[in-house]
Protein backbone atom coordinates (compact mmCIF):
# COMPACT_ATOMS: atom_id res chain seq x y z
CA UNK A 1 0.00 0.00 0.00
CA UNK A 2 3.00 2.29 0.74
CA UNK A 3 4.42 1.50 -2.42
CA UNK A 4 1.67 2.33 -4.32
CA UNK A 5 0.95 6.10 -2.56
CA UNK A 6 4.67 6.54 -3.53
CA UNK A 7 4.17 5.04 -7.20
CA UNK A 8 0.95 7.55 -7.46
CA UNK A 9 3.06 10.38 -6.14
CA UNK A 10 5.24 10.11 -8.53
CA UNK A 11 3.07 9.60 -11.05
CA UNK A 12 1.43 12.88 -10.50
CA UNK A 13 4.63 14.64 -10.16
CA UNK A 14 5.34 13.65 -13.87
CA UNK A 15 1.81 14.78 -14.65
CA UNK A 16 2.14 18.08 -13.66
CA UNK A 17 6.10 18.17 -15.30
CA UNK A 18 4.37 17.73 -18.71
CA UNK A 19 1.92 20.69 -18.18
CA UNK A 20 4.97 22.56 -17.33
CA UNK A 21 7.61 21.91 -19.94
CA UNK A 22 5.28 20.60 -22.59
CA UNK A 23 4.51 17.07 -24.27
CA UNK A 24 7.76 16.31 -25.14
CA UNK A 25 9.97 13.42 -23.95
CA UNK A 26 10.50 12.68 -20.47
CA UNK A 27 11.72 9.79 -18.58
CA UNK A 28 12.25 8.94 -15.18
CA UNK A 29 14.81 6.15 -14.36
CA UNK A 30 13.58 5.49 -11.30
CA UNK A 31 10.03 6.18 -9.78
CA UNK A 32 10.26 5.12 -6.60
CA UNK A 33 12.20 6.87 -3.56
CA UNK A 34 14.20 4.10 -3.20
CA UNK A 35 13.98 0.51 -4.90
CA UNK A 36 11.05 -0.50 -6.33
CA UNK A 37 8.66 -2.62 -4.04
CA UNK A 38 7.77 -6.11 -4.29
CA UNK A 39 9.84 -9.33 -5.47
CA UNK A 40 13.69 -8.91 -6.83
CA UNK A 41 15.62 -11.86 -8.92
CA UNK A 42 19.44 -11.21 -8.03
CA UNK A 43 22.40 -13.64 -9.88
CA UNK A 44 25.87 -13.94 -8.49
CA UNK A 45 28.03 -15.03 -11.77
CA UNK A 46 30.32 -17.88 -10.00
CA UNK A 47 31.89 -19.06 -12.66
CA UNK A 48 33.83 -16.34 -15.03
CA UNK A 49 33.64 -18.52 -18.06
CA UNK A 50 29.88 -19.07 -17.89
CA UNK A 51 27.41 -17.23 -19.92
CA UNK A 52 27.06 -13.64 -18.45
CA UNK A 53 23.70 -12.07 -17.93
CA UNK A 54 25.22 -8.71 -19.55
CA UNK A 55 26.83 -7.68 -22.48
CA UNK A 56 29.90 -6.04 -20.50
CA UNK A 57 30.16 -2.52 -19.55
CA UNK A 58 27.72 -0.53 -18.45
CA UNK A 59 24.39 -2.25 -19.63
CA UNK A 60 20.95 -0.68 -19.60
CA UNK A 61 17.55 -2.62 -18.89
CA UNK A 62 17.29 -3.62 -22.92
CA UNK A 63 21.00 -4.78 -22.60
CA UNK A 64 20.69 -7.25 -19.97
CA UNK A 65 18.23 -10.23 -20.99
CA UNK A 66 15.41 -11.82 -18.77
CA UNK A 67 16.60 -14.80 -19.57
CA UNK A 68 13.78 -16.34 -17.66
CA UNK A 69 13.86 -19.99 -18.47
CA UNK A 70 17.05 -20.65 -18.86
CA UNK A 71 19.41 -22.16 -16.31
CA UNK A 72 22.98 -21.38 -16.31
CA UNK A 73 25.37 -23.76 -14.74
CA UNK A 74 27.79 -21.45 -12.50
CA UNK A 75 25.46 -18.75 -11.97
CA UNK A 76 23.90 -18.30 -8.37
CA UNK A 77 20.57 -17.14 -8.17
CA UNK A 78 18.21 -15.74 -4.91
CA UNK A 79 15.64 -13.49 -4.13
CA UNK A 80 14.88 -10.91 -2.14
CA UNK A 81 12.07 -8.76 -1.27
CA UNK A 82 11.80 -4.55 -0.99
CA UNK A 83 9.34 -3.62 1.62
CA UNK A 84 8.32 -0.19 2.65
CA UNK A 85 7.72 1.08 5.80
CA UNK A 86 6.13 4.66 4.73
CA UNK A 87 6.70 6.37 1.66
CA UNK A 88 10.12 6.69 1.80
CA UNK A 89 11.70 4.11 4.03
CA UNK A 90 12.45 0.46 3.36
CA UNK A 91 14.64 -2.49 3.69
CA UNK A 92 14.92 -5.88 1.70
CA UNK A 93 15.15 -9.48 2.93
CA UNK A 94 16.75 -11.58 1.26
CA UNK A 95 14.87 -15.07 0.54
CA UNK A 96 16.42 -18.19 1.15
CA UNK A 97 13.59 -20.91 1.65
CA UNK A 98 12.13 -20.61 4.95
CA UNK A 99 14.89 -18.08 5.70
CA UNK A 100 14.23 -14.47 5.97
CA UNK A 101 17.07 -12.14 6.44
CA UNK A 102 16.47 -8.64 7.11
CA UNK A 103 19.12 -5.86 5.87
CA UNK A 104 18.14 -2.28 6.63
CA UNK A 105 21.82 -0.79 5.43
CA UNK A 106 20.92 0.50 2.53
CA UNK A 107 22.50 3.80 0.73
CA UNK A 108 21.29 5.42 -2.56
CA UNK A 109 23.33 8.26 -3.82
CA UNK A 110 23.48 10.01 -7.58
CA UNK A 111 27.18 9.57 -9.20
CA UNK A 112 28.15 12.78 -11.14
CA UNK A 113 30.90 11.36 -12.54
CA UNK A 114 29.09 9.03 -14.49
CA UNK A 115 25.12 10.62 -13.79
CA UNK A 116 23.82 7.09 -12.88
CA UNK A 117 21.88 6.12 -9.56
CA UNK A 118 24.04 4.13 -7.57
CA UNK A 119 23.51 1.61 -4.07
CA UNK A 120 25.30 0.25 -1.39
CA UNK A 121 23.68 -2.74 0.48
CA UNK A 122 25.86 -3.31 3.47
CA UNK A 123 26.20 -6.54 4.98
CA UNK A 124 28.35 -4.80 8.08
CA UNK A 125 28.20 -8.04 10.07
CA UNK A 126 29.63 -10.34 7.90
CA UNK A 127 32.15 -7.49 6.28
CA UNK A 128 30.38 -7.62 2.84
CA UNK A 129 28.53 -5.55 0.59
CA UNK A 130 26.59 -5.61 -2.82
CA UNK A 131 27.29 -1.97 -5.02
CA UNK A 132 26.07 -1.16 -8.49
CA UNK A 133 24.06 0.83 -10.65
CA UNK A 134 20.44 0.53 -10.72
CA UNK A 135 17.96 1.46 -12.76
CA UNK A 136 14.16 1.36 -12.92
CA UNK A 137 14.15 -1.93 -12.89
CA UNK A 138 17.54 -3.69 -12.64
CA UNK A 139 20.72 -3.42 -10.56
CA UNK A 140 24.03 -4.05 -11.57
CA UNK A 141 27.62 -4.46 -9.87
CA UNK A 142 29.11 -6.66 -7.82
CA UNK A 143 28.72 -8.58 -4.36
CA UNK A 144 32.39 -7.45 -2.68
CA UNK A 145 33.84 -9.54 0.78
CA UNK A 146 36.56 -7.23 2.50
CA UNK A 147 37.12 -9.89 5.14
CA UNK A 148 39.18 -12.05 3.23
CA UNK A 149 42.26 -10.35 2.66
CA UNK A 150 42.04 -10.16 -1.24
CA UNK A 151 40.52 -8.33 -4.08
CA UNK A 152 37.39 -10.89 -3.56
CA UNK A 153 34.32 -9.68 -5.71
CA UNK A 154 31.46 -11.49 -7.61
CA UNK A 155 29.43 -10.07 -10.18
CA UNK A 156 25.88 -9.40 -9.59
CA UNK A 157 22.72 -8.38 -11.03
CA UNK A 158 19.25 -7.72 -9.71
CA UNK A 159 15.84 -7.34 -11.96
CA UNK A 160 12.50 -6.30 -10.51
CA UNK A 161 9.49 -8.31 -10.69
CA UNK A 162 10.32 -11.91 -11.03
CA UNK A 163 9.61 -14.06 -7.80
CA UNK A 164 11.34 -17.09 -9.36
CA UNK A 165 14.63 -18.53 -8.55
CA UNK A 166 16.20 -20.76 -10.94
CA UNK A 167 13.64 -20.78 -14.06
CA UNK A 168 9.99 -20.71 -14.48
CA UNK A 169 10.46 -24.13 -16.51
CA UNK A 170 8.34 -26.70 -15.15
CA UNK A 171 9.47 -30.04 -16.51
CA UNK A 172 8.36 -33.24 -15.25
CA UNK A 173 11.18 -34.26 -12.60
CA UNK A 174 12.74 -37.97 -13.13
CA UNK A 175 12.11 -38.79 -9.51
CA UNK A 176 11.19 -37.64 -6.05
CA UNK A 177 14.71 -36.86 -4.20
CA UNK A 178 12.38 -36.11 -0.96
CA UNK A 179 14.02 -37.78 2.04
CA UNK A 180 17.87 -38.41 3.48
CA UNK A 181 20.80 -39.07 1.12
CA UNK A 182 24.22 -40.13 2.43
CA UNK A 183 26.73 -37.84 0.99
CA UNK A 184 30.41 -37.77 0.41
CA UNK A 185 32.14 -34.48 -1.12
CA UNK A 186 35.05 -34.66 -3.28
CA UNK A 187 34.91 -38.09 -3.97
CA UNK A 188 37.42 -38.41 -6.63
CA UNK A 189 40.99 -38.53 -5.77
CA UNK A 190 43.01 -34.85 -5.73
CA UNK A 191 44.96 -33.02 -2.71
CA UNK A 192 41.72 -32.40 -0.98
CA UNK A 193 40.86 -35.28 1.53
CA UNK A 194 36.39 -36.91 0.52
CA UNK A 195 34.45 -35.51 3.43
CA UNK A 196 30.94 -37.15 4.53
CA UNK A 197 27.78 -35.30 4.82
CA UNK A 198 23.83 -35.90 4.98
CA UNK A 199 21.32 -34.22 2.46
CA UNK A 200 18.01 -33.77 3.42
CA UNK A 201 15.70 -32.48 0.99
CA UNK A 202 11.83 -31.69 0.57
CA UNK A 203 10.72 -31.78 -2.89
CA UNK A 204 6.89 -30.42 -4.10
CA UNK A 205 6.70 -30.80 -8.08
CA UNK A 206 9.50 -28.82 -9.11
CA UNK A 207 10.32 -26.73 -6.11
CA UNK A 208 13.39 -28.01 -3.91
CA UNK A 209 14.03 -26.84 -0.41
CA UNK A 210 16.66 -28.79 2.18
CA UNK A 211 20.22 -28.96 3.54
CA UNK A 212 23.27 -30.88 3.76
CA UNK A 213 24.88 -31.70 7.31
CA UNK A 214 28.07 -32.03 8.26
CA UNK A 215 30.95 -32.44 10.87
CA UNK A 216 31.34 -28.89 10.78
CA UNK A 217 27.92 -27.54 10.34
CA UNK A 218 25.11 -27.15 7.94
CA UNK A 219 24.82 -25.48 4.54
CA UNK A 220 21.57 -23.79 5.72
CA UNK A 221 18.90 -22.66 3.98
CA UNK A 222 19.03 -24.12 0.62
CA UNK A 223 15.76 -23.24 -2.33
CA UNK A 224 16.20 -24.09 -5.31
CA UNK A 225 14.39 -26.79 -8.39
CA UNK A 226 14.36 -29.91 -10.06
CA UNK A 227 13.43 -30.34 -13.72
CA UNK A 228 13.95 -33.40 -15.33
CA UNK A 229 16.90 -35.42 -14.52
CA UNK A 230 18.56 -32.07 -12.84
CA UNK A 231 18.55 -30.12 -9.68
CA UNK A 232 19.76 -27.08 -8.64
CA UNK A 233 19.80 -25.80 -5.07
CA UNK A 234 21.15 -22.23 -3.87
CA UNK A 235 21.72 -19.90 -0.86
CA UNK A 236 23.06 -16.31 -0.09
CA UNK A 237 23.41 -15.03 3.73
CA UNK A 238 25.68 -12.56 2.97
CA UNK A 239 28.72 -14.48 4.20
CA UNK A 240 28.36 -17.30 1.90
CA UNK A 241 26.67 -18.00 -1.66
CA UNK A 242 26.48 -21.68 -1.92
CA UNK A 243 25.26 -23.49 -5.69
CA UNK A 244 24.79 -26.79 -5.68
CA UNK A 245 23.92 -28.53 -9.10
CA UNK A 246 23.73 -32.08 -9.19
CA UNK A 247 22.08 -34.97 -12.17
CA UNK A 248 19.94 -37.83 -11.42
CA UNK A 249 22.20 -40.95 -12.26
CA UNK A 250 20.45 -44.26 -14.18
CA UNK A 251 20.79 -45.96 -10.72
CA UNK A 252 19.12 -43.12 -8.69
CA UNK A 253 21.78 -41.80 -7.36
CA UNK A 254 23.15 -38.31 -7.70
CA UNK A 255 26.38 -36.92 -9.10
CA UNK A 256 26.95 -33.05 -8.98
CA UNK A 257 29.17 -29.81 -8.24
CA UNK A 258 29.10 -27.58 -5.17
CA UNK A 259 30.43 -23.83 -5.48
CA UNK A 260 31.09 -22.05 -2.54
CA UNK A 261 31.58 -18.16 -4.01
CA UNK A 262 33.94 -18.17 -6.46
CA UNK A 263 37.13 -19.47 -4.79
CA UNK A 264 35.99 -22.99 -4.05
CA UNK A 265 34.13 -25.84 -6.24
CA UNK A 266 34.02 -29.22 -5.67
CA UNK A 267 31.62 -32.58 -7.16
CA UNK A 268 29.79 -34.50 -4.70
CA UNK A 269 28.00 -37.67 -4.99
CA UNK A 270 24.62 -39.21 -2.65
CA UNK A 271 22.40 -41.96 -2.43
CA UNK A 272 19.36 -42.56 -1.03
CA UNK A 273 19.89 -43.44 2.68
CA UNK A 274 17.26 -42.76 5.57
CA UNK A 275 19.90 -44.14 8.50
CA UNK A 276 22.38 -41.57 7.21
CA UNK A 277 24.72 -40.20 10.03
CA UNK A 278 27.17 -38.32 10.75
CA UNK A 279 30.02 -38.70 13.60
CA UNK A 280 28.62 -37.98 16.98
CA UNK A 281 29.57 -33.94 17.70
CA UNK A 282 29.93 -34.65 21.11
CA UNK A 283 33.01 -36.86 20.00
CA UNK A 284 34.98 -34.87 17.64
CA UNK A 285 36.86 -32.37 19.91
CA UNK A 286 38.55 -33.42 22.82
CA UNK A 287 40.93 -32.66 25.68
CA UNK A 288 44.51 -33.84 24.81
CA UNK A 289 46.35 -36.28 27.13
CA UNK A 290 48.24 -34.33 29.82
CA UNK A 291 45.71 -31.56 29.92
CA UNK A 292 43.11 -32.12 32.85
CA UNK A 293 40.98 -28.11 32.71
CA UNK A 294 40.44 -25.68 29.53
CA UNK A 295 42.12 -22.34 29.61
CA UNK A 296 42.75 -19.04 27.64
CA UNK A 297 43.15 -16.07 28.63
CA UNK A 298 41.90 -13.03 25.48
CA UNK A 299 41.40 -9.01 25.12
CA UNK A 300 37.92 -7.96 24.80
CA UNK A 301 37.69 -5.26 22.86
CA UNK A 302 37.85 -3.18 25.49
CA UNK A 303 41.26 -4.56 25.69
CA UNK A 304 40.64 -5.76 29.03
CA UNK A 305 42.38 -9.72 29.19
CA UNK A 306 39.06 -12.24 30.39
CA UNK A 307 39.67 -15.64 31.55
CA UNK A 308 38.06 -18.41 33.64
CA UNK A 309 39.76 -17.67 36.42
CA UNK A 310 38.02 -14.23 36.82
CA UNK A 311 36.11 -14.05 39.91
CA UNK A 312 32.89 -13.31 37.85
CA UNK A 313 33.06 -16.43 36.77
CA UNK A 314 33.89 -18.43 39.64
CA UNK A 315 31.29 -21.47 40.98
CA UNK A 316 29.69 -20.86 37.71
CA UNK A 317 28.58 -23.11 34.97
CA UNK A 318 30.55 -21.92 31.91
CA UNK A 319 29.20 -22.60 28.13
CA UNK A 320 32.32 -21.23 25.77
CA UNK A 321 32.11 -20.35 22.00
CA UNK A 322 34.89 -20.83 19.74
CA UNK A 323 33.33 -19.25 16.78
CA UNK A 324 33.93 -16.09 14.45
CA UNK A 325 31.84 -13.17 13.36
CA UNK A 326 32.19 -14.06 9.69
CA UNK A 327 30.66 -17.52 9.99
CA UNK A 328 26.65 -18.27 9.37
CA UNK A 329 26.80 -21.05 11.45
CA UNK A 330 28.42 -19.03 14.16
CA UNK A 331 25.51 -16.29 13.69
CA UNK A 332 23.05 -18.85 14.03
CA UNK A 333 24.33 -20.35 17.33
CA UNK A 334 24.74 -17.17 18.98
CA UNK A 335 21.01 -16.51 18.18
CA UNK A 336 20.30 -19.73 20.07
CA UNK A 337 22.40 -18.97 22.91
CA UNK A 338 21.02 -15.48 23.22
CA UNK A 339 17.35 -16.98 23.12
CA UNK A 340 18.12 -19.23 25.61
CA UNK A 341 19.88 -16.96 28.10
CA UNK A 342 16.83 -14.25 27.78
CA UNK A 343 14.45 -17.59 28.21
CA UNK A 344 16.50 -19.28 31.38
CA UNK A 345 17.98 -16.15 33.27
CA UNK A 346 20.08 -17.43 35.92
CA UNK A 347 23.10 -16.02 37.32
CA UNK A 348 25.05 -19.10 37.63
CA UNK A 349 25.49 -19.70 34.15
CA UNK A 350 28.03 -17.55 31.74
CA UNK A 351 28.94 -17.43 28.25
CA UNK A 352 31.89 -16.23 26.63
CA UNK A 353 32.79 -16.12 22.96
CA UNK A 354 36.31 -17.06 21.56
CA UNK A 355 36.09 -14.69 18.07
CA UNK A 356 38.65 -15.76 15.22
CA UNK A 357 38.49 -13.61 12.77
CA UNK A 358 39.44 -13.63 9.22
CA UNK A 359 41.29 -9.85 9.54
CA UNK A 360 44.34 -9.96 10.14
CA UNK A 361 44.61 -6.83 11.15
CA UNK A 362 44.02 -6.77 14.58
CA UNK A 363 42.32 -3.42 14.47
CA UNK A 364 39.73 -4.40 12.00
CA UNK A 365 39.01 -7.81 13.83
CA UNK A 366 38.35 -5.92 17.06
CA UNK A 367 36.31 -3.53 14.46
CA UNK A 368 34.23 -6.31 13.33
CA UNK A 369 33.67 -7.94 17.43
CA UNK A 370 32.00 -4.55 18.15
CA UNK A 371 29.70 -4.20 14.78
CA UNK A 372 28.41 -8.08 15.97
CA UNK A 373 28.41 -7.27 19.22
CA UNK A 374 25.77 -4.35 18.97
CA UNK A 375 24.31 -5.98 16.40
CA UNK A 376 23.16 -8.95 18.52
CA UNK A 377 23.17 -7.06 21.72
CA UNK A 378 24.81 -9.39 23.30
CA UNK A 379 25.53 -8.95 26.96
CA UNK A 380 28.30 -11.78 27.38
CA UNK A 381 31.67 -11.08 26.52
CA UNK A 382 33.36 -11.99 23.00
CA UNK A 383 37.23 -11.96 23.60
CA UNK A 384 39.28 -11.15 20.14
CA UNK A 385 41.55 -15.33 20.50
CA UNK A 386 43.12 -14.82 16.93
CA UNK A 387 42.95 -15.22 13.14
CA UNK A 388 40.16 -18.08 11.47
CA UNK A 389 42.99 -20.72 10.62
CA UNK A 390 42.36 -24.14 12.07
CA UNK A 391 45.42 -24.40 12.41
CA UNK A 392 46.38 -20.92 14.44
CA UNK A 393 43.59 -22.08 16.36
CA UNK A 394 44.48 -24.91 17.65
CA UNK A 395 47.80 -23.53 18.82
CA UNK A 396 46.05 -20.71 20.41
CA UNK A 397 43.66 -23.38 22.32
CA UNK A 398 46.73 -26.37 22.70
CA UNK A 399 44.65 -28.76 24.89
CA UNK A 400 42.68 -29.26 22.46
CA UNK A 401 43.08 -31.76 20.00
CA UNK A 402 42.62 -29.53 17.44
CA UNK A 403 40.01 -26.40 16.53
CA UNK A 404 37.63 -28.68 13.75
CA UNK A 405 34.80 -26.66 13.38
CA UNK A 406 33.49 -22.64 13.95
CA UNK A 407 31.19 -22.72 15.83
CA UNK A 408 32.64 -25.36 18.99
CA UNK A 409 31.12 -25.16 22.08
CA UNK A 410 32.60 -26.08 25.32
CA UNK A 411 30.58 -26.88 28.80
CA UNK A 412 32.60 -26.07 31.85
CA UNK A 413 31.17 -27.31 35.64
CA UNK A 414 31.54 -25.17 38.33
CA UNK A 415 35.27 -26.72 39.14
CA UNK A 416 36.07 -25.79 35.49
CA UNK A 417 36.08 -29.17 34.76
CA UNK A 418 35.66 -29.69 31.01
CA UNK A 419 32.10 -31.92 30.59
CA UNK A 420 31.70 -31.73 27.38
CA UNK A 421 32.38 -30.61 23.96
CA UNK A 422 30.40 -30.28 20.74
CA UNK A 423 31.28 -29.85 17.74
CA UNK A 424 29.81 -27.87 14.53
CA UNK A 425 25.72 -27.05 14.77
CA UNK A 426 22.98 -28.17 13.20
CA UNK A 427 20.89 -24.88 12.63
CA UNK A 428 17.27 -24.34 12.17
CA UNK A 429 17.78 -25.63 8.37
CA UNK A 430 18.39 -29.29 9.49
CA UNK A 431 15.96 -31.71 10.86
CA UNK A 432 18.24 -32.29 14.35
CA UNK A 433 18.31 -28.57 15.43
CA UNK A 434 14.79 -29.81 17.97
CA UNK A 435 16.93 -32.66 19.54
CA UNK A 436 20.13 -30.32 19.48
CA UNK A 437 17.46 -27.70 21.82
CA UNK A 438 16.54 -30.45 24.10
CA UNK A 439 19.52 -32.14 24.66
CA UNK A 440 21.47 -28.83 25.12
CA UNK A 441 18.82 -27.28 27.76
CA UNK A 442 18.73 -30.79 29.65
CA UNK A 443 22.22 -30.74 29.71
CA UNK A 444 22.73 -27.39 30.93
CA UNK A 445 19.99 -27.89 33.29
CA UNK A 446 22.35 -31.17 34.61
CA UNK A 447 25.07 -29.01 35.07
CA UNK A 448 23.38 -26.28 37.07
CA UNK A 449 21.83 -28.61 39.83
CA UNK A 450 25.23 -30.24 40.86
CA UNK A 451 26.50 -28.74 43.91
CA UNK A 452 30.19 -27.37 44.57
Amino acid sequence: MNGLFAKNKVLLLLATTVLLFGSGCFVAENPYSGLAPGYWRAVLTLDPTAASLTQGGEATDEEIPDRTNEIIEGNLPFNFEVIYENESKFYIEIINGKERIRVDDITIGRDKRIAKDTILINFPVFDSYITGIYYENIIQGEWVVTNRNTDYRIPFVARHGLAHRFTKMKEAPQMDVSGRWEVTFNPGEGETEASKGVGEFEQDGNKLTGTFMTETGDHRFLEGTIQGDKLYLSAFDASHAFLFEAKIQPDGTLFGTWWSGNHYKTTWTARRNSEATLTDPNALTYLKEGYDKFSFAFENPEGQTISLEDPKYRGKVKIIQIMGTWCPNCRDETEFLLEYLNNHPTENLAVIALAFERHKDKDKALAAIRKYKDFFGMDYEILYAGTSDKAEASQALPMLNRVLSFPTMIFVDRQNNVRRIHTGFAGPATSEYATFKQEFESFVQELLVEEM
